[in-house]
């Protein structure tokens, strides 16, 4: 069963990495991501694929894919939807947003006002919105990959921590290598979007995260995961450590991530490779330090050195 599911995903990346090229390390994590149950935000620069990235996965697992272009004059309702006043039946109709979808690309998702930011919340979390007080569910594999721009943050509206702590993985594609963007400009990569065969449905997809529920974690592994956990909270350099629901999310992802692997049990390896795009987004540091992606780099680094790696006996 985890040999099939191994099989299953090892094309799905190959698919995916004909159009992304040299990127299999960020379609593994985003696919882990999928499978987890949560969500991924790309804090990159412009142009390096993310769009193509995400429609690429959404031809790959036949779902239906939306995209929102987030800007400052967005309203709550431009993302969930509204209810209008119909005239024949004289009763009120909802029409539902583009929240309503499989895939769904968040563009500069900082760039729209808290107000909208927070519409959200709910969706990220737990899969529905709530409008004039109903509730609608969403799709059960409602997928969000979001992005913002790390180095323009002029006219933006930082992500609150509520929100962060919703994406399971904070990612960066970055630039490609000489050979692959020599390929790219050769090729016109985004070309092949068009011959991306579908390799997982709904069905499928919900098989896998059952084997993920099912994938093993030792308890010695377990607490390596919780000692990884707090020592962010006692770190000099932090000012505030992963949450409890960070932690719960940690294990999950690394559930996910060890099945990519063809795996159904969690390695310490596992845990530190996972550890960056898990806890980078969810901690804040100190008040003067630097938060670049090397401070925060450094202080992850130190703690992953610090915490002892259990043996197996």
């Amino acid at each position: 069963m985890i040999d099939a599911a191994y099989k299953k995903l090892t094309v799905l990346i190959d698919e995916m990495e004909k159009v992304i090229l040299g990127k299999r390390d960020v379609l593994q994590m985003t696919i882990a991501a999928l499978l987890a149950g949560g969500h991924v935000l790309f804090e990159d620069i412009p142009g390096v694929g993310k769009t193509l990235m995400v429609k690429t996965l959404a031809k790959a697992t036949h779902g239906k894919y939306n995209r929102i272009q987030f800007t400052p004059d967005l309203l709550p309702n431009d993302v969930m939807g509204i209810s209008v006043y119909n005239m024949a039946t004289k009763d009120f109709e909802f029409r539902p947003g583009p929240l309503f979808t499989t895939v769904l690309l968040a563009d500069e998702i900082n760039r729209t006002t808290p107000r909208t930011q927070s519409a959200l919340l709910e969706a990220l979390s737990e899969k529905q919105i709530t409008v004039d007080n109903h509730t609608y569910p969403l799709n059960e594999h409602f997928f969000v990959l979001a992005t913002q721009n790390p180095i323009d943050y002029e006219g933006t509206y930082p992500l609150p921590e509520a929100q962060l702590d919703r994406f399971l993985f904070c990612l960066q594609i970055g630039y490609p290598e000489f050979s692959d963007e020599l390929k790219l400009i050769l090729d016109q990569n985004e070309a092949r979007l068009d011959t991306v065969p579908q390799v997982l449905n709904a069905e499928d997809i919900s098989h896998l995260k059952e084997l993920v529920n099912n994938v093993h974690v030792n308890p010695q592994v377990a607490r390596y995961a919780l000692q990884l956990v707090h020592a962010t909270r006692t770190h000099k350099g932090i000012a505030l450590g992963i949450s409890p629901r960070g932690s719960v999310a940690f294990v999950k992802a690394a559930k996910a991530f060890a099945l990519t692997e063809g795996r159904n049990f969690v390695t310490p390896s596992d845990l530190q490779r996972i550890l960056p795009a898990t806890f980078g987004h969810r901690i804040i540091l100190e008040s003067g330090a630097t938060t670049s992606k090397e401070q925060m780099n450094k202080i992850l680094g130190q703690i992953l050195k610090h915490v002892p790696v259990p043996v197996r006996k």
